[in-house]
């Protein structure tokens, strides 16, 4: 029987994974995110995979891990966790008004079969005008910092989004339907909640 690892500590991804009736281990990743001069997707896929491979180094072969990384971008500019409330106010006041990318790349490993699949998923998010009290009030909230960009959607920050054109789970930051068909492609069902026998 295959068993599932989610290589995250991210309360998000654990609560939108724990909807289907699979059993899931958490393992979070010791994977550095570094925020480097790139192309966002390739860091976003550089650092979903990062995550798969240290944390499978531990395990045994009948595991099947699921990493993930996400970012926010505009004009192809990574923002990453604000590293402080001054880098929280900065993101936000260069997201006020205007419209980014949400980025997630997913990575799922099984070990057995030593293949390692990965996808993204991109969303576009569209942010009312921000007053800057309205950034010092959201700031308070202490919402903005374990959060890529320095908002949650699922959170107070939903506030700030006029609209979104793309998957919502993206934004949360685990991308339901395309980690689904990855995980199909590996035996795994999150609709019947199963895992196959190989």
């Amino acid at each position: 029987m295959k068993k599932i690892v989610l290589a995250s500590s991210s309360p998000r991804r654990i609560e939108l994974l724990k909807k289907f009736n699979i059993n899931f281990e958490v393992i979070p990743s010791n994977f550095e995110e570094k925020v480097y001069e790139t192309n966002p997707v390739t860091f976003a896929m550089d650092m979903a995979k990062g995550k798969a491979l240290e944390v499978a180094k531990g395990l045994d072969k009948d595991y099947v891990v699921i990493s993930a990384d996400t970012i926010v971008t505009k004009d192809n500019k990574i923002f990453g966790k604000p590293k402080n409330e001054e880098d929280a106010v900065r993101m936000l006041k260069e997201l006020s008004g205007s419209t980014h990318d949400v980025i997630t790349a997913i990575c799922v490993y099984d070990l057995k079969k030593e293949i390692l699949k990965c996808e993204v998923e991109k969303t576009e998010v569209a942010f009312k005008e921000l007053t800057e009290q309205e950034i010092l009030d959201y700031i308070n909230t202490k919402e903005p910092f374990d959060k890529a960009g320095a908002y949650a959607i699922q959170g107070i920050g939903c506030l700030f989004v006029k609209s979104i054109n793309g998957c919502f789970f993206n934004v949360v930051g685990l991308p339901i339907f395309r980690l689904s068909q990855l995980l199909r492609e590996v035996g795994v069902n999150l609709l019947k909640g199963s895992v196959s026998v190989e």
